[in-house]
């Protein structure tokens, strides 16, 4: 699905599971509001949407999406604050209780980082992706003779775990994880696979959920 018709007849048939009956799920949403439970910081790779790939209903999810799924540190004068904004009003204006940080194998944005394919003095995504260079860095000590394809995996993984370290700079978020009032979870989308692995800080792997 593409073109725009293509889209438009998308949406028809939409309107008519989710509007054509009385007491429509949506008609409460308007109602009441929405009460998402979580949030989800997600790619914006156009196979991995979080209410697709965790088979959520409208409502359930409260979804951040940028590239490579990243979430830079806490900062007054800087220049990331659709994420940082985004995230603040699921804290703190919908009272999520989890944020979900959920990457994914392939990601483009990754593989950039890794591979400098992004040189441009003003390309925007170089820029963003430097949020990950701690990441990076890692990657190239720990596993500098691996194969492209496990340094990639690595790297995805690794920088999940940079944007969960960042989260914790946001005082709010780390006044409520703080309070057991909220919690992060760090999660990995194998779409070769079809897995979906968590991060154990116990035993500090990805292992299956």
């Amino acid at each position: 699905m593409s073109s725009p018709q293509q889209l438009i007849e998308g949406f028809q048939r939409f309107r008519e599971r989710h509007f054509a009956a009385d007491g429509n799920q949506f008609q409460d949403l308007v109602q009441f509001g929405q009460t998402p439970k979580a949030l989800v910081v997600a790619c914006c790779d156009s196979r991995v949407d979080p209410a697709l790939v965790l088979d959520c209903a409208p409502g359930d999810l409260f979804v951040i999406r940028n590239v490579a799924n990243l979430v830079p540190p806490a900062e007054n004068q800087g220049s990331y604050h659709g994420t940082s904004a985004a995230l603040e009003f699921g804290v703190r204006n919908l009272a999520v209780q989890h944020v979900i940080v959920l990457g994914h194998a392939q990601c483009g944005g990754i593989h950039a980082l890794l591979e400098g394919s992004v040189v441009e003095e003003e390309s925007f995504i170089a820029g963003w992706m430097g949020i990950a260079d701690a990441a990076r860095q890692q990657v190239e000590r720990e596993h500098a003779n691996a194969s492209s394809k496990l340094r990639h995996r690595a790297c995805e993984q690794q920088a999940i775990l940079v944007s969960l370290d960042n989260l914790m700079t946001f005082s709010w978020i780390r006044e409520r994880v703080e309070q057991g009032k909220l919690a992060l979870h760090g999660w990995y989308f194998d779409i070769e696979q079809g897995e979906l692995l968590g991060y154990n800080a116990g035993s500090r792997k990805f292992e299956m959920l």
